[in-house]
């Protein structure tokens, strides 16, 4: 294989000017020569690395250049420290035919395509057994190579061992398949070469392609398993450089190609489709040179603090409603999109030449048995389509391929898939308004076996995109942030899949709820259009729920739905994050909270609907951000709401709440009861309507044993919220929150809830429920040791609370690669009596106990504090009054507690504080 003809070579590297310059220094120093050569190199590689660099820089977008330029590189310098060992460090006169070496670039070296700082992967090859000479050679070599600092990927092997190893190791067998010849004896090499076609290749065609497939795929499950992640691996990742090699790596070894290009030749690719295989692939060079370049190191993984500038250097640009890096990382997820559908379809024509297709695929259709499905055919357990024309007659069949791939519940044959690809640009607006079109898609997005799949399919395809234009605009876009771990589209069609699971009742221990109430949904395509749509209109400028609603109300009458079906559908986008927002963010142990939920929400379906939506949405965000806490959370809203609904808002009043919780109390603590009657005076009406049952029977229990002590600190696992319920009891006094919130964090909990307390006779009844910063429970016997003292030191003045804190690292270490503008914002209106003050920022460690200070600072008490986390974004609601017990309504007060607020999110206040 020769590489490509590198444009001025010379501005590279000048091997002759090198090699004569290295011979001067050897002529002038002899054996002591070896620093200045090794300087002469480095030298060399410096200056070829930096107008490598330069070329990049002033052609962004070239990237296979810059990797041929960089393999041509080390090219050279490999040539001149051969020559220069072979010539005069190791000179022989007079060698015997065992004494050559043979040098081989393998892998990504031998394919002639290097990012800045990839592995140089040589393999020496001998006649024999090395002899010493050889081994001389070949170790002076390789210190040179690692004097200059590179990596190497080295192997020495006389020509039967690379034959015997080759056979038995599929990574060595996959180098070697990339063998090229760059210095030494040419004659060893096309011996090696030979042999490695005739008795390594020859024969093991199909079990060379089943094993690449099968490492492909357990490299694809390590790394997420979906091209969609939001920090993808360049090199390894699902749709990336490493795919689309693999392709490569099998049409050389079944057909024996030289060149990607071949690919068309042999039949396993169109010259459109390797037109694509180009684009994508230098579009992926381009990005993995700039994350080496910027990095100064060899980095694969395009991660959001780095995501941003390699956007800015490929010269992508902000537009309305989407920002440079998101457009960027858009191209990208369509470019690892393009490599999926390229792999299908090669695999497919491989398929079809392995099964002897020699007449090609319809000749091959028509001498097989088959079945008839309207207008295709089931072949082999695939749905297929009779001629190439099939589309084009009719361009409603291309949404009936996928109703029919989804009632059969048969996968589409790969070739029919890129007939489809090819065809989608037929859907045009006569298309999009055939009345059968329309009911098409809507049994494929309400299909009861596994719309999830075929809707992928659909989407792949091109076809649902063609079809739903305002989804194609949603197709790879991402969300530059920590929380979102999939693209819009696939994040919207991974919620079909949980809907469907859930419908189907897979999902009760998990999803009891929404297992429960699913059953008695009245429409089954309000909530598959709803999930379908909630996100349809991120990326535009606006609120995406209320643009979202708009487009429900013109998408679902075209689509055949009812007035009362398309209504209720656009109200479910409108407020789709209307449950979530108030059960993370708001008490729901305060009456109005609950109140004005259902002033909104009005009917028990809606309240269904809007639940299992809501589930569905926070669990296809990704993974680890589900978790039991929040399905409590919602449940609780779920079941109050759906009280007040169906009995009115006159349910029980005040007293008759607080008898009802005294009873559930006394049976749970049994043969305790009379607590209730004793520690339980102490306890006015407020906490009895606040607390839950078994955390208040827990509380009196720890009030009774605590009688006469100055501080009690208990810590239990409390599976049932997925967290750790610490108790604190302590003389109540100003700043007392505070201080064991700065505890909790320092001991390396992080509060996602806290209810404040204080009994008649001045003891704060302090409730707090405490994970790990990434969520995960403390329920090891070392950690709540650990939190129980640290609270104990904190509120003994032991430690030095916010040194501690500001020196704590954080838990997302990336999270300074997002703008995250810190807001707050008050409501007098969210409860009776209490003023509500919300307040978003960037994440960090013990931001809640920072603000508790703050508001310490600006006399106010809080009474409950509820924290939310989306990703690098931090959401801390606390719920306070003044030290009188009224809320906060005189407005220059508010500017002034505002303003402590935004100066205690701000870490370099926090710094200055250390």
């Amino acid at each position: 294989m020769m590489l490509p003809r590198i444009a001025n070579q010379r501005a590279i590297i000048d091997r002759r000017a090198l090699a004569d310059a290295i011979a001067a220094a050897f002529a002038e120093q002899g054996e002591k020569s070896r620093p200045a050569v090794v300087e002469l190199l480095r030298v060399a590689l410096e200056a070829g690395r930096a107008e490598i660099a330069r070329r990049l820089e002033a052609r962004p977008s070239g990237g296979s250049e810059c990797a041929q330029a960089q393999a041509f590189l080390v090219d050279q310098l490999v040539r001149v420290i051969y020559d220069h060992i072979v010539g005069r460090v190791y000179r022989a006169s007079n060698r015997s035919t065992g004494e050559r070496i043979a040098v081989l670039a393998v892998g990504g070296y031998g394919r002639g395509e290097m990012a800045p700082h990839s592995d140089v992967d040589i393999a020496f090859v001998t006649p024999t057994r090395p002899t010493s000479w050889c081994e001389q050679v070949i170790e002076a070599m390789l210190y040179y190579l690692w004097d200059l600092g590179l990596k190497v990927g080295q192997s020495s092997r006389s020509l039967d061992e690379v034959v015997r190893m080759a056979k038995s190791d599929l990574t060595i067998r996959t180098a070697l398949l990339e063998g090229r010849y760059v210095w030494g004896d040419r004659e060893l090499h096309e011996e090696a070469t030979r042999r490695f076609w005739a008795e390594v290749v020859t024969g093991t065609e199909k079990q060379f392609v089943a094993e690449k497939l099968e490492e492909r795929n357990l490299r694809h499950k390590k790394l997420g398993d979906s091209r969609y992640v939001v920090e993808p691996n360049v090199k390894e990742g699902k749709g990336g450089l490493r795919d689309l090699h693999a392709l490569y790596w099998i049409g050389k070894y079944i057909h024996k190609v030289r060149d990607a290009s071949e690919l068309v030749d042999v039949g396993l690719l169109t010259a459109e489709e390797y037109r694509a295989f180009r684009r994508a692939e230098n579009f992926f060079w381009a990005v993995r040179c700039h994350l080496h370049t910027i990095t100064n190191r060899a980095e694969d993984r395009l991660t959001f603090d780095l995501q941003r500038e390699v956007a800015t250097r490929m010269n992508f640009a902000d537009r309305p409603g989407k920002s440079a890096v998101e457009r960027f990382m858009q191209y990208f997820f369509l470019q690892a999109k393009q490599v999926g559908s390229l792999t299908g379809v090669f695999l497919a024509q491989l398929d079809g030449q392995f099964a002897g297709q020699k007449r090609g695929f319809f000749a091959a259709l028509r001498k097989r048995r088959r079945k008839k499905v309207g207008p295709f055919l089931i072949d082999a357990g695939k749905l297929a389509v009779p001629s190439d024309e099939t589309f084009q007659e009719d361009p409603v069949r291309l949404l009936e391929l996928f109703a029919r791939a989804a009632s059969e519940q048969v996968e589409i044959h790969p070739e029919t898939m890129r007939i489809a690809r090819r065809d989608a640009a037929l859907i045009d607006a006569a298309v999009r308004k055939n009345p059968r079109a329309n009911a098409l898609f809507l049994e494929t997005l309400t299909s009861r076996n596994d719309p999830e799949t075929v809707l992928r399919w659909m989407n792949e395809a091109g076809v649902f995109g063609r079809f739903v234009p305002d989804f194609g605009r949603v197709i790879a876009q991402m969300q530059f942030d920590m929380y979102h771990h999939y693209t819009v589209d696939e994040h919207t069609i991974r919620a079909i899949g949980l809907l469907a699971e859930i419908e189907k009742g897979e999902t009760k221990l998990d999803h009891p709820l929404a297992s429960e109430i699913a059953t008695k949904v009245a429409s089954r395509r309000v909530l598959y259009m709803a999930t379908l749509l909630h996100d349809i209109a991120k990326g535009r400028r606006g609120d995406h729920s209320v643009l979202g609603a708009e487009v429900a109300m013109k998408l679902c009458p075209r689509l055949g739905m009812s007035a009362a079906e398309t209504e209720l559908v656009a109200w479910l986008v409108r407020w789709h994050l209307l449950m979530s927002a108030t059960a993370f963010k708001r008490d729901l142990a305060d009456y109005k909270t609950i109140a004005d939920f259902v002033n909104t929400v009005q009917s028990q379906e809606r309240l269904r609907l809007l639940a299992i939506l809501t589930i569905v949405d926070i669990r296809a965000v990704g993974p680890g951000v589900w978790n039991s806490w929040k399905r409590q959370l919602l449940t609780d809203l779920f079941v109050a709401a759906e009280e007040m609904l169906r009995l009115g808002h006159k349910t029980h009043g005040r007293a008759e709440r607080i008898i009802a919780k005294k009873k559930a109390v006394g049976a749970l603590l049994k043969e305790r009861y009379a607590l209730i009657g004793t520690v339980g005076k102490q306890l006015g009406d407020a906490y009895w309507i606040a607390e839950p049952e078994d955390i208040i029977a827990l509380n009196l229990q720890q009030m009774d044993g605590a009688l006469g002590e100055p501080l009690s600190v208990e810590a239990h696992w409390y599976p049932a919220r997925g967290a750790t319920l610490v108790t604190v009891l302590a003389a109540d006094h100003p700043g007392l929150f505070y201080r064991i919130a700065g505890g909790i964090h320092l001991a390396g909990g992080n509060i996602i809830d806290a209810r404040i307390h204080t009994a008649r006779n001045g003891t704060a009844v302090d409730n707090f429920l405490v994970q790990d910063p990434l969520g995960r429970p403390l329920n090891e016997a070392n950690q709540i040791a650990r939190l129980k003292n640290a609270i104990a030191d904190a509120l003994a003045n032991r430690v030095k609370l916010q040194p501690q804190l500001a020196a704590r690292p954080l838990a997302r270490p990336r999270a300074h690669a997002f703008d995250v503008r810190p807001i707050v914002i008050f409501d007098n209106k969210a409860s009776n009596r209490f003023t509500v003050i919300e307040v978003g920022a960037r994440d960090r460690p013990a931001l809640l106990s920072t603000l508790a200070r703050a508001l310490f600072e600006a006399r106010l008490v809080v009474h409950s504090a509820h924290i939310a986390t989306y990703g690098e974004r931090a959401v801390d609601t606390f719920y306070v009054t003044d030290v009188l017990g009224e809320k906060i309504d005189n407005e220059t007060r508010m500017k002034t507690i505002e303003k402590k607020l935004l100066e205690a999110v701000e870490e370099r206040k926090v710094k200055a504080a250390a």
